[in-house]
């Protein structure tokens, strides 16, 4: 039996984005919802699960503040974890460390696994974010706990003892890796199709351990490097030009001219 561990953040929703009147990014009342590559490390923790046995264990650190704003829609994601796949889960909330950065976050994660004792074969988690998508997370999560670490990955072919192979797609070629166990693993959307869960699994999820923890219930005392001055929702606009000619020649000829005023062709 092997346990396994699935990091799941609750992102800005890029559908929902709420911008001020001067065109800011109002982060804080932007809703979070789970990642989108999220589901799919879900997704293949529940085919492991029932391959190796073992235990589920879904981590989340909430990344943006303010903490009694972002409380809910933390919750719904680890619930989701909890319904997709996870036998148990672990959340962090700190006012001090909103908004996180990379490095705080997988300082957290390890920082979190090492007080609790949480020591999983295998760690799945998205390439990336759908609100940063640095891909950065589960690279300095491996590197915090000394895992072995493989990115990108399409598709998990067995673990076999101590090793896990697995198939990646680099650039134009695929490679087939055998990686050493304990490991961190970052999937790619093509590894699976997520379902979603069921009513019973959702249900069923209500019953499980939630772990809501601060900084201090882990002896986690950093702080983030970063601050985030202003973002912009970037906006665009169409002139709307209409040519009329029914001479196909001619109207190429007035697009052209029109391409060339605006500074497209040269």
């Amino acid at each position: 039996m092997k346990d396994i561990a699935v990091l799941v953040k609750a992102s800005l929703n890029p559908e929902i984005v709420r911008q001020g009147s001067d065109g800011r990014f109002d982060i804080d009342y932007t809703p979070l919802k789970i990642s989108d590559i999220d589901r799919n490390a879900l997704e293949e923790a529940a085919r492991l699960k029932g391959l190796l046995g073992g235990k589920v264990y879904a981590i989340s650190v909430l990344s943006w503040g303010p903490v009694r704003a972002r409380d809910k829609d933390v919750k719904l994601a680890v619930q989701e974890a909890l319904a997709k796949a996870a036998d148990e889960a672990y959340l962090i909330e700190e006012e001090e460390i909103l908004p996180t950065d990379q490095a705080i976050v997988a300082s957290a994660i390890a920082a979190l696994m090492k007080s609790k004792g949480l020591r999983p074969a295998i760690v799945l988690a998205g390439e990336a974010s759908v609100d940063e998508s640095t891909s950065q997370v589960p690279a300095r999560v491996a590197a915090k706990l000394g895992y072995s670490f493989v990115g990108h990955v399409n598709k998990i072919i067995e673990v076999k003892g101590d090793k896990v192979v697995v198939e990646r797609d680099v650039e134009e070629y695929t490679e087939i890796l055998e990686v050493p166990l304990p490991l961190v693993i970052s999937v790619t959307q093509s590894i699976n199709e997520p379902k979603p869960p069921t009513l019973i699994q959702i249900r069923m999820a209500s019953k499980k351990p939630l772990h809501v923890l601060s900084a201090k219930d882990i002896g986690f005392t950093s702080r983030p490097a970063r601050s985030i001055e202003e973002m912009k929702v970037v906006t665009t606009s169409r002139k709307q030009l209409i040519i009329e000619e029914a001479n196909v020649e001619k109207a190429v000829e007035k697009l052209l001219e029109l391409l060339h005023k605006e500074g497209v062709l040269r």
